[in-house]
């Protein structure tokens, strides 16, 4: 690093402090009179992890092998304790796996990994020993690893099944469809193929050589494997659309067509932000306040009324349930907050679509002045990444990543642009010319930029964190002076990395600040939030992919920063 001065070099100590990282964030408590979420149920305090009552277990009843007779898929997939009850693996808002268990118990699941576990996905005991499951973990980059014999800790043999594996938004089982005994995986691309990789019983080469089942699946947001749901012994799913219609379709046994024309079996699911396996053909979906229901299976494919199963909020930390139905969120969880003092505050988000309190990071002052970046994930990790440009030279935790960003009057990270997984950079200089920089998914460098093209001068704000479209690829916002709103709906190119823009609406120009805090319910799109000039705080939630809800006011006060993001 080159010689700084001694106030850069005191800005840069506070960045190695604070690991720059917003999952590693210091916690302080909120202080008098500063604002804050508007009160709800259960909200966590300051600096708090936000984790669920692990007392909810599969309710007995369903998610149980039988004693005899039974075919293939009615056996468990997660059966972690081997007491024949399916059991619960999660992602907590804190970035790690835990288990829940039927008989209470629980741990930590797999802790040693490094790399956020963007999807994980239990595949029953396919080795055939009869002891415990394989679980297929997917990281941020494709790698597709599984643990076998896993028990509560997740600890097991590794076996790294292949990489590539972001060419998917969805991976999930539902269980055994072919009726060889054998939990089978379904991966969805981007574009709406399905593929299926049929279990092989090899532990040194768990999945077959995937096979194309259709084409048109992009129109579900939630692809849910449950088992069997009626009766014949074979894995069938589940599949909501984005007006909240649930369709079946039955597994057919055969492998070259394994399900049957779908049947529509109710509507109004939109009013869940996960819908996850519970064993045996039923399922459980969670809301917006954190409360999960059970519905059983009838035995024809439908599912008798919904019951509750936990109490009001008690799984308000998941972040994304083993074999959810929804598109994993991962990269971003909250926004960066400073005061024109130059102080730093931190703002989590939850699953229930609201902030934590704030933490205070600093309050010396030392930030002030400085060209702030918060952006989606550049590191393995899956928390934002902090950065700052100082003097032209950008720095991103402990690393300097070069001079000359100061020709950027804005630098944007919303995700992954290029299709390889890490997270990458945008910056536009002042003519208006935006520029793609990919990141080597460590935030320690990044290539050579790639020119996107000209005329985003006309836009007075760009921000992105993730998925806004429904298709699991990173999107970008932008903001005229006239406060037209349009979506850059990313294409996961690098060379063109954005579809034409399309205008989502008008009158956002009475917002002061607008920012993108990642996923705010869990339901794996992209939300926003927006300040007045007034300091009142609004959340637009996004529902039919690509639209947002009308808003909802959270707080006032927060005209005391001049850094929302």
């Amino acid at each position: 690093m080159r010689t700084a001065s001694s106030g850069r070099a005191r800005r840069v100590s506070v960045c190695t402090a604070l690991v720059l990282a917003a999952g590693m964030l210091l916690a302080t408590p909120a202080s008098a009179g500063a604002p804050v979420p508007l009160p709800s149920a259960g909200q966590p305090a300051a600096g708090s992890a936000e984790l669920p009552d692990r007392s909810y277990t599969v309710p007995r009843g369903t998610g149980r092998a039988s004693a005899a007779g039974v075919r293939g898929d009615t056996l468990p997939l997660a059966d972690l304790n081997g007491d024949g009850w399916e059991d619960v693996v999660f992602r907590a808002m804190d970035g790690k796996l835990y288990s829940s268990l039927s008989d209470g118990g629980g741990a930590a699941f797999l802790p040693a990994r490094t790399e956020v576990a963007k999807d994980v996905v239990p595949v029953g005991d396919q080795g055939g020993g009869g002891v415990r499951p394989e679980v297929l973990v997917l990281s941020g980059t494709g790698v597709l690893t599984m643990y076998q014999d896993a028990h509560p800790g997740g600890y097991g043999a590794e076996r790294r099944v292949g990489g590539g594996w972001q060419i998917y938004n969805k991976v999930f089982s539902p269980g055994d469809f072919d009726g060889d005994g054998r939990a089978d995986v379904l991966a969805r691309t981007h574009a709406g193929e399905l593929y299926a990789y049929l279990g092989t019983g090899r532990m040194s080469g768990p999945l077959s050589t995937r096979k194309r089942v259709g084409g048109g699946w992009g129109v579900y947001d939630q692809l849910v494997g449950v088992g069997d749901a009626d009766g014949d012994g074979r894995g069938d799913l589940y599949a909501r659309d984005t007006a909240g219609r649930l369709w079946f379709y039955a597994a057919t046994g055969d492998p070259s067509r394994p399900f049957a024309t779908r049947r529509a079996i109710g509507r109004g699911w939109n009013t869940y932000n996960q819908i996850a396996w519970a064993g045996s053909g039923a399922v459980v979906a969670r809301d917006n306040t954190g409360t999960v229901y059970l519905y059983d299976p009838r035995g024809d494919g439908t599912l008798s009324p919904r019951r509750k199963a936990s109490e009001t909020g008690g799984w308000a930390g998941v972040a994304q349930f083993a074999n959810s139905g929804s598109i994993p969120h991962t990269g971003k969880g909250g926004v960066v907050a400073r005061t024109r003092a130059g102080n730093l505050y931190w703002y989590g988000a939850t699953t229930r679509g609201v902030l934590t309190a704030r933490d205070q990071l600093t309050d010396d002052g030392s930030w002030a002045g400085l060209h702030l970046l918060h952006s989606s994930s550049l590191t393995p990790d899956g928390f934002s990444s902090l950065g700052l440009v100082h003097d032209g030279v950008l720095y991103f935790g402990r690393s300097t990543i070069g001079s000359g960003w100061g020709v950027y009057d804005a630098l944007v990270g919303p995700g992954d642009l290029s299709g390889d997984g890490r997270g990458d950079l945008l910056a536009r200089d002042r003519s208006g010319v935006l520029y793609l920089y990919r990141g080597n998914g460590y935030g320690t460098a990044f290539a050579s930029r790639v020119r996107v093209g000209g005329g985003w001068g006309a836009y007075d704000k760009l921000v992105g964190a993730g998925d806004h479209t429904g298709d699991g690829r990173a999107d970008l916002l932008a903001r005229t002076a006239s406060g037209d709103l349009y979506l850059y709906a990313g294409t996961g190119r690098a060379s063109a990395p954005f579809t034409a823009r399309k205008r989502v609406g008008g009158g956002w120009g009475v917002y002061r600040q607008i920012a993108a805090p990642g996923d705010l319910n869990a339901d794996g799109k992209a939300d926003l939030l927006a300040v007045t000039s007034g300091g009142t705080l609004y959340r637009y939630l996004n529902t039919v992919p690509g639209t947002f809800a009308p808003r909802a006011q959270l707080a006032t006060g927060f005209g005391v920063y001049d850094t929302f993001s």
